[in-house]
């Protein structure tokens, strides 16, 4: 027990050293987060695991729909006033109700999830949140948590080496069952709840008015009714009506901006634009698309 006691100092001794040497900051919000990763290697990450996803999937043609998400894109993007990014923004033929961002401004959405959005400013509420995930850094955040959590599986492993098989075994399976529950879990709900507070100051800059998020997350409550009953506690996001109970919380700041927006841009009072869904196409036989889900 002592070697074990020994390994725990060890362990959280160099996730101090860890974290002194990894701060950063996330732009908006200012929360310190510790990063192992350089901005390089975050980048070329993110590209080719894009370049994969592109080659793998079946990409949408429509000229509407691509022209509308380049264009919401582009603006949403241009609002949250970071720099340095290669944006690029695709539509997957995917039935799930989905979108995702990559390290370096990747972002797709599935064409499940366009119905929902409804229009321009629905996807704009969508987009918000992703190139808020891009712009915290979260995922080069979550590459980082996981190298410290395997640092500090390894040294469990050495503290443990003298120990009896049944003694690994438990304290192998508290660590992992404990690192998940207690860190990563709620690490991953930290950061979708970040994405929607930035995400929504973000739309309002960039013209979109605040409100569409508030209605657009209560669709997809709706959406998921009856889907699962996974307690908030295992789950990656957060509850939908902690959710939505959030914006509505963020919404004064949030219509302040909206109405900045306005003010300097008068042309982003026109009506946002309907999405109009093309048929949809016969579906593939073992297609084996690659399928990437929130991050």
């Amino acid at each position: 027990m002592k070697l074990l006691s020994c390994g725990f100092k060890l362990f959280f001794l160099l996730v101090l050293l860890l974290l002194i040497e990894a701060c950063a900051t996330v732009p908006y919000t200012e929360r310190s987060q510790f990063i192992m990763v350089s901005e390089g290697e975050e980048v070329a990450l993110g590209t080719r695991a894009f370049e994969d996803v592109k080659k793998e999937s079946s990409l949408s043609t429509d000229p509407a729909l691509n022209a509308m998400i380049k264009r919401v894109g582009k603006r949403i993007a241009t609002a949250s006033g970071i720099e340095g990014y290669e944006w690029e923004f695709i539509i997957i033929e995917d039935e799930q109700v989905n979108a995702f961002a990559l390290p370096g401004g990747k972002v797709a959405f599935y064409t499940g999830i366009l119905p929902l959005c409804e229009d321009e400013a629905g996807m704009a509420v969508v987009m918000g949140h992703e190139v808020a995930h891009v712009i915290a850094r979260h995922g080069a955040e979550r590459v980082s948590q996981g190298r410290a959590l395997a640092i500090g599986q390894a040294i469990l492993s050495v503290a443990l080496s003298s120990s009896s098989p049944v003694t690994q075994e438990v304290v192998g399976n508290a660590y992992g069952i404990g690192a998940k529950v207690g860190v990563v879990l709620p690490f991953s709900r930290s950061h979708e709840s970040e994405a929607d507070e930035i995400g929504l100051t973000i739309m309002a800059r960039a013209g979109y008015d605040p409100a569409t998020a508030v209605e657009f997350w209560k669709r997809m409550a709706k959406n998921s009714e009856g889907k699962s009953n996974m307690p908030e506690l295992l789950s990656t996001h957060p509850g939908d009506k902690d959710r939505i109970e959030k914006l509505n919380a963020l919404r004064a700041e949030a219509d302040v901006e909206y109405d900045k927006a306005l003010a300097e841009h008068p042309e982003y009072r026109r009506a946002p634009e309907r999405i109009v869904m093309p048929p949809k196409k016969p579906v593939k036989n073992g297609t084996g698309k690659q399928k990437i889900t929130e991050p």
